[in-house]
C-alpha cells in the first residue's frame, strides 16, 4: 500500500481535527431527527466545535481521482476536510464526515458488461455506460444471470473499500467517525434505462414479461453486490449516512430517477414491486429522485421501510403533493433545498424536513 505524502498529510490533519464529543453530538441530532424528536419545523445540524486546517488543500479533477486508490482516497478526504473547516456554512448547517467509492452512477450497469463511457477530462464528470444495443440486448443479459460483483468498475469500488480499511485502521478517530456509506449502484429502473435507454420504454409496452425479468436480474445483482459490500462496512442498526447531508433508518439509498417517464401505472407495475424487495432485504432505507416525482410520490411513500425521500428541483413538482405525501405522513424531506424550504415554511413541515 503506497500513500502520497499529500494524502498522509491530509489523514494526519484530519485525525487531529475530529473532535469525537462533536461528532457524537451531530450524530445524536441527527437521530432525534429521524425518531421523531425534533421539536423544530426545519432541521439543520450543527457541529459543536469547527476548526482551522494545518494543510495545503488542493482540488483534484474527477478523472485524476478515478485513476489510483490514494488519489481516490485524497479526493473523498477532501470533503470531510472541508467539513470541519470554521466558516459561516459550517456554523449555518454541518456535513457528516463520510465518503464512498466515487465511481460514478454506472457501477451496477457495467457488472452487466456495458462499456465505461469516461468523460472528457476537462467536462469534470463521473463515468457513464453505453447502452446495450440489438433486439436481442436484454435476452442476452437475461441468459448470463447475476454478473460477478468484480466485473466493471465493481473491481475498482471493491478495491478502494479494502484499501480505505487498511488504511483507516491506523487512525483510530477517522476509523470511528468517517463513514464509508455504499457505492452508489443507483436501483433497479435506472440500472435497466442505463443498460437499455429508450429501448426499455418499448419493450414494457411490446414485450412487460422480459423487462420483469431484467428487473428481477437486476434486483438479484443489487443484492449480491451489497451484500458483499456489507460484509466490509457493516451498516449500523438504526440509522447510517449517505452523501455528507443525509442520514436515515435502513441501509440503502436506493434511486428512481427514470420514474419520472413512467405513469404511475407504469410506476406501480414496473418499480414498485422491486425497490420494495430491496427495502425489505436490507431493514429499510432512503429514496432518491432528481426532476419531476409528484405523480409517483404517493405509491412511492407507500413502501415499507422508507424513511426519508431526497428529491431535487422543486421547481418542477407540485410541492404541495409532495409534502403531503412525505412530511404530513412522518416521511423525512432530506437534503431538500434551502430557498424553497423558507418559501414554504408558513405551512409546516410536522417536524420532517431537513436542509
Amino acid at each position: 500500500m503506497t500513500l502520497s505524502r499529500r494524502t498522509i498529510d491530509l489523514l494526519e490533519d484530519i485525525e487531529r481535527r475530529i473532535d469525537p464529543e462533536a461528532e457524537e453530538d451531530l450524530e445524536a441530532q441527527w437521530r432525534d431527527f429521524l425518531f421523531d424528536r425534533f421539536d423544530g419545523d426545519i432541521f439543520a445540524p450543527k457541529r459543536r466545535k469547527l476548526t482551522r486546517t494545518d494543510v495545503e488543500r488542493k482540488g483534484i479533477m474527477i478523472n485524476d481521482a478515478m485513476a489510483d486508490l490514494d488519489s481516490m482516497l485524497y479526493s473523498q478526504l477532501l470533503g470531510v476536510s472541508f467539513a470541519l473547516d470554521d466558516n459561516d456554512a459550517n456554523r449555518a448547517r454541518s456535513n457528516t464526515l463520510a465518503i464512498r467509492a466515487n465511481y460514478g452512477s454506472c457501477i451496477g450497469t457495467s457488472l452487466f458488461g456495458a462499456e465505461v463511457f469516461i468523460m472528457p477530462y476537462n467536462t469534470n464528470t463521473l463515468p457513464i455506460t453505453r447502452t446495450l444495443t440489438g433486439e436481442d440486448a436484454m435476452e442476452r443479459v437475461l441468459d448470463k444471470g447475476v454478473p460477478d460483483n468484480h466485473a466493471g468498475l465493481g473491481a475498482k469500488a471493491f478495491s478502494f473499500g479494502e484499501f480505505v480499511l487498511e488504511v483507516f485502521s491506523r487512525y483510530p478517530r477517522i476509523s470511528k467517525y468517517v463513514t464509508v456509506y455504499h457505492p452508489d449502484i443507483q436501483g433497479p429502473i435506472d440500472n435497466c434505462e442505463l443498460l437499455f435507454g429508450e429501448e426499455m420504454f418499448y419493450k414494457m409496452v411490446d414485450e412487460p414479461d422480459t423487462v420483469h425479468a431484467v428487473m428481477d436480474l437486476i434486483t438479484r445483482s443489487y443484492i449480491s453486490f451489497m451484500e458483499e459490500w456489507q460484509k466490509l462496512f457493516p451498516p449500523r442498526p438504526d440509522m447510517n449516512p449517505h452523501w455528507a447531508n443525509v442520514w436515515h433508518k435502513g441501509s440503502i439509498m436506493l434511486r428512481c430517477d427514470s420514474a419520472m417517464n413512467l405513469s404511475p401505472d407504469m410506476y406501480d407495475e414496473f418499480c414498485v414491486p422491486y425497490d420494495r424487495a430491496l427495502l425489505k432485504h436490507f431493514g429499510g432505507g432512503g429514496m432518491h429522485f432528481c426532476g419531476k416525482g409528484d405523480h409517483y410520490i404517493k405509491s412511492l411513500c407507500e413502501a415499507p421501510g422508507l424513511s426519508v425521500v431526497n428529491m431535487t428541483q422543486p421547481h418542477l413538482n407540485d410541492m404541495e403533493t409532495i409534502y403531503r405525501n412525505t412530511v404530513d405522513k412522518g416521511i423525512k424531506l432530506v437534503a431538500f433545498d434551502r430557498a424553497r424550504a423558507l418559501r414554504d415554511a408558513e405551512r409546516g413541515f410536522n417536524h420532517s424536513l431537513a436542509i
